[in-house]
């Protein structure tokens, strides 16, 4: 009875602790908190000024010693501190409202396949130190296939590839469990620095992540487009120090991605290759679906689908996949407690 009484002042959330932006799910309610992985901090005093979509306007736009950072990298905590109070602040976001004696919440919390013991005890650290009470880790393909709404627990080949800010997570699930899965470091951002690297080399032109990122959405694809699309690149000249203002082709970009594209199609190509026959066999019937946010590179799906020759196909909200899989988990865990990471015990089920 208490702990029913309780249960109306605690949020039970899922957080998808993205290399580039941080999502949270809230039992009840859905998808409540969407902002940037970047923390913005004075290194002299080491205070956080700012978390989310306020540290990211401030990239690039502070003095020497105020630094705007994402304290994840490919998807893991590279700096546990600051982790924590990202961790601290998206929980108190949306417990603000719980009642002072109400338990604290338990949260489920998305981290990339193969990832080691050493690095989900950090996750699962900052979390409980954030302010969660139990914490349970769900591996982001699992959770992005859930969301995809792929029969995950039947004997059935589903293929999930995951592409986020810092891992492309390619796998193969079937009886709530992941057959075969690859996981590389080579996402959205890598390509945001291939097109950095593009701009140097080409025009020695310095640009920001925030420019690469911005071109790569508007005129960006793995393959070519129909008609030809031109967008203005802004930045120094490395020769002259001065501002200069280019026009760059989806050619340009497509020359500048090429490499990690390949790296992505290869790591989709290995992992067909090594999926057993019969689950290959549903797979074929069923297609490949792509989540994440660069999952939305133009035509991405078709040059997949012409290399691999599996129907490939963008699931809906891709960019939300993997927190809308693990909020699934957290609203039915007594069903679904199987497919998260090995952790914690459930409580059982009341």
């Amino acid at each position: 009875m208490l702990r029913k009484f309780f249960s109306h002042f605690s949020h039970n959330i899922a957080i998808d602790l993205g290399t580039a932006n941080s999502l949270v799910y809230v039992q009840g309610k859905g998808i409540v908190i969407n902002e940037p992985s970047v923390v913005a901090l004075n290194q002299k005093t080491g205070q956080i000024l700012a978390i989310g979509e306020e540290a990211k306007r401030m990239v690039g736009r502070t003095p020497a010693y105020i630094t705007a950072t994402r304290p994840l990298v490919d998807g893991v905590v590279s700096d546990f501190e600051v982790t924590e109070q990202m961790l601290k602040y998206f929980i108190e976001k949306v417990q603000r409202k719980k009642f002072i004696l109400g338990p604290r919440p338990r949260v489920i919390v998305g981290v990339p396949y193969g990832v080691t013991e050493v690095e989900k005890k950090a996750v699962r650290d900052a979390t409980k130190n954030a302010g969660a009470g139990a914490v349970f880790l769900i591996e982001e393909p699992m959770a992005a296939a859930i969301g995809a709404r792929l029969a995950v627990q039947e004997a059935g080949g589903n293929f999930i590839v995951d592409i986020g800010g810092g891992t492309t997570e390619v796998a193969v699930i079937s009886m709530g469990g992941v057959v075969i899965a690859k996981s590389i470091r080579v996402a959205g951002d890598k390509l945001n620095q291939d097109i950095i690297q593009f701009a140097q080399e080409e025009y020695k032109l310095l640009i920001g992540e925030r420019g690469a990122e911005e071109v790569k959405i508007m005129i960006g694809s793995a393959s070519p487009l129909r008609e030809k699309r031109e967008h203005p690149l802004r930045g120094r000249n490395l020769v002259t120090g001065l501002p200069e203002e280019i026009l760059v082709t989806d050619e340009d970009i497509r020359r500048a991605v090429g490499k990690s594209i390949k790296q992505i199609v290869m790591a989709v190509k290995t992992t067909v290759e090594e999926t057993p026959p019969e689950l290959l066999a549903d797979i074929m019937v069923k297609g490949i679906y792509l989540a994440g946010g660069g999952s939305l590179l133009k035509r991405l799906d078709s040059l997949i689908q012409e290399e691999i020759k599996i129907p490939t196909k963008i699931i809906e909200d891709p960019m939300t996949a993997m927190v809308r899989g693990a909020g699934v988990v957290l609203e039915n865990i007594g069903e679904l407690h199987e497919v998260l990471a090995k952790t914690e015990e459930l409580e059982p089920p009341r």
